[in-house]
């Protein structure tokens, strides 16, 4: 009896250690989320037993002993401080310019796609636009010899984008300013329950030339966070940044009220309705037991299956791919695919002419800056487990740096899509069937702006058959305008409604989105061309056979930028490759890439009208244009309250010869938005994508040969049992 008693105690002894051994290491494992074992099985979940699981927190990177290894990497936080000082000591200027973009001022191509690792590196160099005395100075700093060596003072139309100065400096003009407060109290509210946002001015004239001007516009933030459903209709503040004084003041709205604050709250922690009446989904997490295939080199350089690119965060871009290679599955060659992709501009129109609604025709990266409205991404919910998390460093307008942490993040996805399949038996001579599948997984960098109310997601995704998948993805708050009435039946004439009654008294307006990426493609090297190749239609001789007509494929390479020049249509359908003539397959064919078009809704606005002389970028979906250095920003260098004068459509209205050259690809992706009630408070994300795929670029089908999943190399999980 003793023995047995001592038998059992040491059994019991010996269970708890090994349940404190399992708390103990699923405590302190934050990438373990799951009770999933490669080699036993284990509960999909460790609820049961009541063991804490600690989400996966990125830890605080600190960049102060960073130093640049690529000629592409950003500037490091010494370099910044560097330039700064060599500013500060500038006798040209008579006081520190107010700075508004402080980034790498790029090597010359040649010299980047010369270089090779252990290589020095070439000059660093940063680029400074700056505002002093209302002028816009582009300096050139080379860190090298710690001086300015190029100063230009910019004349014609832009300026830089805002800066947070700039913003709060209207915003406190705008809070002293008594015809606003008086306003405010008619209304019933107090000032301390405004909450005010700043809206770029366009450009509609000369009455706003000559000054910086700035729109201030405000709602309520009383009893919700969501202050951009609650807007205070037809209060308009346009402040003169520089001089720090309001110019004009409208207030036509005081008939209109406020929406209320019901329904409105979007926190999950404030929610005080019941939850949707709809079967809870389960967490899910896509583990991988032996960590993440992708690799992040010395900060910036991402390897990952057969690729390799440099990724690195930008103030303006938002986030910048580089010196994406793929490798040839054949003969293990590392094969150049694109120099350099980014988002060049968004263009963001509202199609309502009213005083308070006309100028809103946002140009979010030349006025604001995708990078620096980045937000840090939201561990499990932006990105899943084993995200690798990238920092951008930046400047305030005192040239000082700052970090903008887990700005961009890098992950692999699957979520169940095929590489590729095929099936044989039914028909077939062989005595078993054949099924053949293989899984689709990519790695994706992506990164989210909050440009005022909207979010907008950027993913970049590389597949193993040489494919990049670019996709947008818009969520966050829909831009509204007050309205009187509560019910469409309440509106007198709807069909003079400029969007849909979202909510009582909330009006969601009709808007676009335009995002236009530059895509410098090096297919095999620098000397590319672009072709169109057109399905055209035969029509069959009588009696030749019993069709009536079919489609030939039809190339037309361009000789010219206007001969690239496209505007996409369904009932005119062509391929857009980019292809290198000097490179050809073993069957003769020439190396290429094709665009994949998609998200192409185009710009409907007259071509005179203000907005679109500025974002003339989107009269086409497609513009191809010689390699220039200085040819990067489709809307403009310095867009903000720009006139059109240096855009995309500007350039390329030049006509150079394109064919056999080092040439961009530019595309832009478009959605039109008729907002709807499912819009209000959040709006569910809406996303589209484009591709770049090769064409004849491999000799065959480059992964035919990669391995497919098996059971044994995969965790081994039950589901808990229920209590």
């Amino acid at each position: 009896m003793s023995t047995s008693i001592s038998c059992l105690r040491l059994s019991l002894i010996a269970l708890f250690l090994l349940f404190l051994v399992l708390l103990f290491h699923y405590t302190l494992s934050p990438s373990e989320f799951f009770n999933c074992s490669q080699s036993f099985s284990l509960p999909c979940t460790s609820r049961k037993v009541g063991l804490i699981l600690r989400p996966q927190i990125p830890k605080p990177k600190t960049h102060f002993k960073d130093a640049a290894h690529h000629p592409l990497d950003p500037l490091t936080i010494q370099e910044i401080n560097q330039v700064r000082s060599i500013l500060l000591s500038y006798k040209p200027l008579p006081s520190f310019p107010a700075i508004h973009s402080l980034s790498l001022d790029e090597p010359d191509k040649p010299q980047v796609l010369d270089w090779k690792i252990g290589d020095p590196l070439p000059a660093r160099k940063a680029l400074v636009v700056a505002l002093l005395n209302a002028q816009s100075h582009l300096l050139t700093v080379d860190l090298d010899l710690g001086k300015v060596t190029s100063h230009e003072v910019k004349l014609g139309s832009g300026y830089p984008p805002v800066s947070l100065e700039d913003i709060e400096g209207a915003l406190r003009v705008a809070l002293s300013f008594t015809e606003l407060n008086k306003s405010a109290i008619d209304r019933g509210m107090k000032l301390s329950d405004l909450a005010c946002d700043t809206p770029s001015a366009g450009w509609y004239g000369p009455s706003e030339e000559e000054r910086r001007v700035i729109k201030v516009q405000c709602f309520s933030g009383q009893g919700s966070p969501n202050f951009y459903m609650r807007p205070i209709e037809g209060l308009t503040l346009t402040i003169d940044i520089d001089n720090k004084k309001v110019v004009k003041f409208t207030d036509t709205g005081r008939g209109i009220p406020v929406p209320k604050d019901k329904n409105t709250e979007y926190r999950y922690g404030s929610q005080t309705d019941p939850p949707p009446i709809m079967e809870q989904l389960k967490p899910i997490s896509i583990e991988q037991p032996n960590g993440p295939s992708f690799t992040v080199e010395n900060g910036y350089i991402v390897k990952w299956a057969n690729w390799v690119f440099h990724l690195k965060p930008d103030s303006r871009a938002g986030m910048i791919i580089s010196r994406a290679m793929v490798r040839d599955s054949e003969t293990g060659e590392l094969r150049s695919v694109m120099y350099k992709g980014f988002s060049s501009e968004l263009f963001v129109p509202y199609m309502d002419p009213d005083e308070s609604w006309y100028f809103k025709t946002y140009m979010d990266a030349g006025e604001y800056g995708m990078g620096v409205t980045a937000t840090s991404l939201v561990p499990l919910n932006d990105c899943p487990r084993y995200s690798y998390y990238m920092d951008g460093i930046f400047v305030t307008s005192d040239g000082k740096p700052y970090v903008q942490p887990n700005m961009i993040c890098i992950f692999e996805r699957y979520a169940g899509d095929i590489g590729w399949r095929h099936s044989e038996g039914l028909i077939s001579s062989l005595s078993a069937q054949i099924r053949e599948s293989r899984p689709k997984i990519t790695p994706v960098a992506r990164m989210a702006a909050s440009v005022g109310n909207y979010d907008y997601i950027f993913d970049w995704e590389f597949q193993t058959d040489g494919l990049i998948r670019i996709k947008i993805a818009l969520s966050g708050m829909l831009m509204v305008k007050g309205s009187p009435h509560e019910n469409i039946n309440q509106v007198p004439n709807q069909e003079d409604m400029t969007g849909t009654l979202v909510s009582e008294n909330v009006i969601g307006v009709v808007h676009d989105h335009f995002i236009t990426f530059h895509l410098d493609m090096d297919v095999d090297d620098t000397n590319n061309s672009f072709a169109k190749v057109n399905l055209v239609r035969e029509e069959t001789s009588p009696g030749e056979s019993a069709r009536k007509s079919y489609l030939k494929a039809k190339r037309l390479v361009a000789k010219t930028e206007e001969d690239a020049q496209v505007k996409l249509k369904l009932y005119d359908p062509s391929e857009f490759h980019v292809i290198n003539p000097s490179r050809r397959s073993r069957l003769g064919n020439p190396s290429g890439y094709k665009l994949v078009p998609s998200g192409t809704a185009a710009s409907l606005l007259d071509l005179d009208d203000p907005p679109q002389l500025r974002s003339a970028f989107t009269n086409n979906q497609i513009w191809v244009t010689p390699y220039n250095r200085t040819e990067q920003w489709a809307g403009g260098l310095l867009t903000y309250q720009s006139r059109g004068e240096d855009t995309l459509a500007v350039w390329s209205a030049r006509n150079r010869p394109i064919e056999n050259k080092d040439i961009v690809l530019w595309y832009t992706l478009g959605f039109h938005h008729i907002p709807c009630q499912e819009d209000f408070p959040v709006m569910p994300t809406v996303s589209s994508s484009f591709g770049l795929k090769p064409v004849n670029f491999f000799e065959s089908n480059p992964i035919l040969r990669i391995a497919p999943n098996f059971e044994q190399d995969l965790p081994v999980c039950r589901a808990a049992v229920s209590a």
